[in-house]
């Protein structure tokens, strides 16, 4: 316990408000600092000599009455090293309060030697939960099903997301009965980082329950809800606690402690100072990879 909390506050202390390009940087060298491995130094480079290609537009739900909402909304692309076998991926879920945003590949995790499936779901209000996180499971099922065809492992597949994103991360991750409908058992993931994500009842939920943004909830539709001591690896980064959404990071600090208390024995906690909302994605991503990539 005392481990991680001593990351997240060397991470603190390395890392003040300054421009973009100075930000990655320190954070960079506060990796190097926190864990004193070449590997974490390597990881940061590009895997050279490797080709990398793209399939896109890939629709990933075979559902008997897919309606024109699904087939629009639940595609994917895959990102992957051509040249290299048995890598790691990330499915990746975008961020838009789930209620916009699309899919995309995020730079910082190109040309890394791992694969990414950067998955689309249907938004709210078009869509009502819980549609948005059966797509969600829907895309990670799809994933173990068809990685193996393009050299990836089925033993490595990791996910991942930005906010609304990070929130479907944690709640496929933790909460069985998702992946569980399409056969799959979640403690089959290598690991969850979710960023930012919202880990009580997310505020679209509860407003298309007409409960406002303030009141908090905590019911079966919060990661929250499912802590359990046999959950894949979890590593919960979160931006600025003074420069975050309303109480994401206290929110986040809290799943910390209560994976902690049940004896999860792999629970990580960042907290990125200086970085808000929105800025804490592109630093994460050195975080993510480096998890993903240790021994």
């Amino acid at each position: 316990m005392i481990r991680h909390i001593v990351r997240r506050r060397q991470i603190r202390q390395v890392v003040p408000a300054w421009s973009s390009a100075a930000l990655v940087a320190s954070l960079s060298l506060a990796l190097f600092t926190c864990w004193c491995s070449p590997l974490a130094s390597a990881q940061q480079a590009p895997v050279q000599s490797q080709r990398y290609k793209t399939e896109t537009n890939i629709l990933y739900r075979s559902d008997a009455a897919l309606t024109d909402d699904m087939r629009e909304r639940c595609r994917l692309d895959v990102y992957y090293p051509a040249d290299l076998k048995v890598f790691p991926t990330v499915v990746w879920f975008h961020g838009g309060g789930l209620t916009n945003g699309n899919r995309s590949i995020p730079a910082g995790l190109k040309e890394k030697g791992i694969a990414v499936v950067a998955a689309g779901y249907r938004l709210s209000p078009q869509a009502k939960c819980p549609a948005y996180i059966e797509d969600a499971a829907a895309a990670v099922a799809w994933t173990f099903r068809n990685i193996e065809t393009y050299g990836g492992s089925t033993h490595r597949i990791f996910v991942s997301g930005h906010s609304a994103g990070g929130y479907l991360t944690a709640m496929i991750g933790l909460d069985k009965r998702w992946l569980a409908a399409h056969g799959l058992d979640a403690n089959r993931l290598a690991g969850l980082i979710p960023f930012s994500g919202q880990m009580i009842t997310h505020f679209t939920v509860r407003n298309e329950r007409g409960i406002g943004a303030r009141q908090p909830v905590l019911d079966d539709l919060a990661p929250l809800y499912h802590v359990r001591k046999d959950a894949p690896p979890l590593v919960l980064i979160t931006g600025d606690r003074e420069r975050e959404l309303l109480g994401r990071y206290e929110e986040t600090a809290y799943l910390w402690r209560m994976m902690k208390e049940v004896g999860h024995p792999h629970t990580e906690l960042h907290e990125l100072e200086g970085f808000d909302h929105g800025q804490m994605a592109e630093p994460a991503q050195l975080l993510l990879l480096r998890f993903i990539k240790r021994p």
